[in-house]
């Protein structure tokens, strides 16, 4: 599969036409033009040659290559630099696979390349071409509609676990506590930890684009940031009290298992003062004493086991009732 997923240049929001790599300097001095670049996992031969072409900065050309980078915008001269985590529900490990998207953002062009699972954005090209009156505000709304892709892509997985979560309480409180419970919730907690630190980052970006005083987000393209950020920001609270739910599911199965070995606890001590009755009568008789009178009376076999019996039962009723047995 080729690292170029698209590349072509826009004029007037419509599509004026495909053009090469080695081509983008000459066409980038044709005015009213921009030009938009999909790039997906590119060798650094490819992206020494995008360098080189858009004349982006080192440190950003670095961080696109190495990738695993946290969330963040910086500005380099009269350029942007955007880095976005994936996330997408992995349904066959029952797990969520995260990726990355980064932008190079100038004037008249946007690059985006694409780093591990993530979906293409294939779509959302083919939707903004199909609205020249929104794509002709240039790469700015590209931008939006890239991001605005990317945030929407956290609903599905935040309800996804909004559901496993249903499904832990019914676990918990429908039947017997269990460690294996307690590994779920933490696995889950771990998952939402790795949303967190990729949405909440999210907000600031969204913020900053909103408010940049820069010529390559233009003021008529601001207010489509907002909603970015209005979407972010649900995620965020989301994800904050989906984090609260399961602390307290943690919570309370961790008291459930307490609960239950305390009921085992009982259980035992209620048993253990049962046998507790014949084990000290029978060490008593036991002792071989040269005096006891019981043992020369007739019936006092028959009034030690009674009384043995009696008690014994005696206790067991008392614990039924308390609910130690």
């Amino acid at each position: 599969m080729s690292a170029i997923v698209n590349s072509a240049a826009y004029s007037g929001g419509r599509r004026a036409k495909t053009i090469e790599i080695a081509d983008i300097s000459e066409v980038l001095k044709q005015p009213d033009l921009f030009v938009w670049i999909g790039l997906h996992e590119p060798s650094e031969e490819l992206l020494q040659q995008v360098q080189e072409e858009f004349c982006l900065h080192d440190l950003a050309i670095e961080d696109a290559h190495s990738a695993h980078q946290r969330p963040k915008l910086e500005a380099y001269g009269d350029s942007l630099f955007i880095v976005l985590r994936t996330a997408q529900e992995n349904r066959a490990q029952q797990c969520i696979d995260f990726g990355e998207t980064h932008f190079f953002i100038g004037k008249n062009y946007l690059v985006s390349v694409r780093h591990g699972s993530s979906l293409s954005y294939a779509a959302v090209r083919a939707r903004c071409e199909t609205m020249p009156d929104l794509l002709r505000k240039g790469p700015g709304f590209a931008l939006y509609a890239l991001m605005d892709s990317i945030v929407d892509q956290y609903f599905p997985v935040v309800d996804a676990m909004e559901q496993k979560l249903e499904k832990l309480e019914e676990k918990i409180f429908g039947e017997p506590a269990s460690r294996k419970t307690t590994e779920e919730i933490y696995h889950l907690k771990r998952e939402l930890l790795e949303i967190k630190r990729a949405v909440s980052p999210l907000i600031d970006i969204c913020n900053r684009l909103v408010r940049f005083d820069l010529a390559i987000i233009p003021e008529d393209t601001r207010p489509y940031f907002r909603d970015v950020y209005d979407h972010a920001l649900r995620i965020n609270e989301m994800v904050d009290n989906l984090r609260e739910l399961l602390t307290s599911a943690l919570e309370a199965n961790l008291s459930l298992i307490s609960i239950s070995q305390n009921d085992v606890s009982r259980r035992f001590a209620g048993w253990a003062a049962i046998i507790g009755i014949p084990t000290m009568i029978a060490g008593i008789y036991g002792m071989n004493f040269d005096f006891m009178p019981e043992l020369g009376w007739k019936y006092g076999y028959f009034v030690v086991l009674a009384a043995t019996l009696g008690v014994c039962a005696f206790l067991y009723y008392r614990f039924k009732r308390s609910g130690w047995i």
